[in-house]
């Protein structure tokens, strides 16, 4: 299985997990699943990560931060030259099928302007590079780990990672059962 992770799953990772990994053993376990390529870091969700909560991620994830070990790893992954497979298809989904609601309250060029902001974003990043996996490799687990729920709950132009995700047949997980598939955590409590 290869997860594309989002900063609020790696934000939840340091923040709620993370003070209960006293031994750091969640922390090397990450490590090594982001260095042979189960977990992969797109660059937006790094970006990102160094600008949320005073980017605590990338100071208890201090690896991240690594230049010799981001290139070793390829970390995080370059999405500048990233395209959708099919990206005219691909486009026309945006406008039909990944708008939500409040979209229809804007002009036509605020409208355009919201959509190129969310062509950029993480979300979409982590999204079309799921594409581009499942296009080379069909029979592939892949799946974004990420909090956001499918229920909007704000007034933006485009709907939520499980949403979209739904619609291109991308699974989706939250960092909770992620880590439940994981064979190698066993929580326990003394």
């Amino acid at each position: 299985m290869i997860v594309v992770i989002d900063t609020s799953s790696l934000l939840a990772l340091v923040r709620y997990y993370g003070i209960f990994d006293k031994t750091n053993k969640m922390q090397s376990m990450f490590k090594t699943k982001i260095e042979n390529g189960e977990i992969v870091i797109v660059d937006e969700v790094l970006n990102e990560c160094k600008g949320t909560s005073k980017g605590v991620v990338i100071k208890q994830m201090n690896y991240l931060d690594d230049k010799d070990w981001k290139k070793e790893f390829k970390v995080p992954f370059n999405t500048n030259s990233l395209i959708a497979p099919a990206p005219q298809k691909f486009m026309n989904q945006v406008d039909n099928n990944f708008k939500a609601p409040g979209a229809k309250k804007l002009s036509a060029e605020l409208y355009e302007v919201r959509k190129r902001e969310f062509l950029e974003s993480a979300d979409m990043k982590m999204i079309i590079y799921c594409l581009n996996q499942k296009h080379k490799n069909p029979d592939l687990d892949i799946r974004i780990v990420t909090e956001e729920t499918d229920t909007p709950n704000d007034n933006k132009a485009f709907k939520k990672i499980p949403s979209i995700c739904k619609t291109l047949n991308i699974k989706v997980s939250t960092l909770p059962e992620y880590l439940d598939e994981i064979e190698d955590i066993n929580l326990e409590f003394n």
